[in-house]
């Protein structure tokens, strides 16, 4: 214990297995982020900006491994992402109210009862939509550990139900990914409502405030919430490459490739794909959990349909079909739309005519679908394909 900061950061980690390489991956990405935020040459904005870009990547490894590897294509993975921000947000508002309002009454010239203390958290939280009444759903908000129980359980769960169903059927190609898109959409609209017990449209806010932790300055939250998304993204990245370069993965690519063959082979192709489904589901509620208590809010447009096609266009430029790939994607767009939307790029005059990027990013975006679609079908990773071949030759 007598070693100081700059001795424990220049030593070489020893790390083994998964759960090192995370670790790994968690103690570079603090060299590359702490240090420069301590000298000023980051700001905190910045530092929340990576970590989310960290948790969308996350979320494109979840969506390469159903899409790229299965031949899964579903327009419906956002959701199981906002479920997840969903579940730990309750917990993030409901203990943070609870704080507030136990504080405030501390003073009062009678305890407070417990009914008194809920029925104020009530107010609190839902009087936005004209309730007091804290929903059933509510009823495990007070506890951070049931709470991320659901964060993978309630995500996992309706993935079950949802593709139990729909592979049972057999339903495949777009009418699966109509019904995924359908799903989703029915998800949104229920969401949007004010008796849903999640705020309808205001849905929870608030979120980087983070109960038992108020002393501490957004600037050192941010790094620790980085490093969790740096983790996350490690262990997610490990796990789909332990399932792609065995069996498991010889399996799902044959059934993107030709579903009935495997199985003829005798496989179960339903077991097959509803395990990918579930697995990569969870991944993306977890992603999600992470990303918006750096967020701060979450509301039902989060998990609207037009937000897992745009997942599906990260994977598509990144290059599905390839881990790193999916990563690229995500990271790449994710930047360029903070860089266009965050009025850092400069507007450019043409005459009568003005670029505001703020406008033209999502044009801009859809344009290098189009030319990636076309030009380059395999997108950025099979762009680091030719170029390793060149090389071998």
């Amino acid at each position: 214990m007598g070693r100081n900061a700059n001795q424990i950061l220049i030593e070489e980690p020893k790390y083994s297995g998964v759960l090192g390489a995370s670790c790994l991956c968690s103690h570079f990405s603090f060299l590359c982020v702490a240090k420069p935020l301590a000298w000023g040459l980051v700001s905190t904005s910045m530092v929340k900006t990576l970590g989310k870009t960290l948790c969308f990547c996350l979320i494109a490894i979840a969506m390469d491994l159903v899409w790229g590897y299965c031949g899964i294509l579903s327009l419906g993975h956002f959701a199981f992402f906002g479920l997840g921000g969903y579940m730990i947000g309750m917990w993030l508002m409901y203990e943070r109210t609870r704080l507030i309002v136990e504080s405030s009454l501390a003073n009062a010239a009678l305890p407070p009862t417990n009914e008194e203390i809920r029925e104020a958290i009530g107010s609190q939280i839902f009087g936005v939509v004209g309730g007091a009444d804290i929903p059933v759903i509510w009823m495990f908000a007070h506890s951070l550990t049931l709470q991320l129980l659901l964060v993978v359980l309630v995500p996992g769960i309706l993935a079950l139900v949802f593709g139990w169903l729909a592979f049972r059927s057999r339903v495949t190609g777009v009418y699966l990914s109509i019904l995924t898109q359908a799903m989703t959409l029915a998800l949104a609209l229920y969401l949007f409502q004010n008796d849903s017990g999640l705020r309808g449209n205001n849905g929870l806010s608030g979120l980087q405030n983070i109960p038992g932790l108020e002393a501490t300055p957004q600037s050192e939250l941010s790094i620790y919430f980085f490093l969790l998304s740096a983790f996350a993204l490690g262990i997610g990245f490990i796990l789909a490459k332990l399932i792609v370069e065995n069996k498991m993965g010889n399996v799902i690519q044959g059934i993107r490739d030709n579903e009935a063959r495997v199985r003829f082979l005798g496989y179960q192709v339903e077991t097959y794909k509803l395990f990918i489904f579930v697995l990569t589901a969870i991944m993306a509620a977890i992603a999600g959990a992470i990303y918006y208590p750096q967020a701060g809010i979450i509301n039902p447009a989060e998990v609207a349909p037009i937000a897992s096609i745009y997942l599906a266009v990260w994977v598509a430029i990144g290059g599905r079909g390839r881990i790193y790939g999916a990563v690229i994607g995500a990271a790449m767009v994710s930047m360029l739309s903070s860089w266009f939307t965050g009025g850092q790029a400069p507007n450019i005059e043409l005459g009568p005519l003005q670029i505001d990027w703020v406008d033209w990013w999502l044009v801009l975006l859809g344009l290098g679908f189009v030319a990636v679609t076309l030009y380059a079908p395999k997108g950025i990773g099979g762009l680091f394909d030719l170029v390793k071949t060149g090389r071998a030759k």
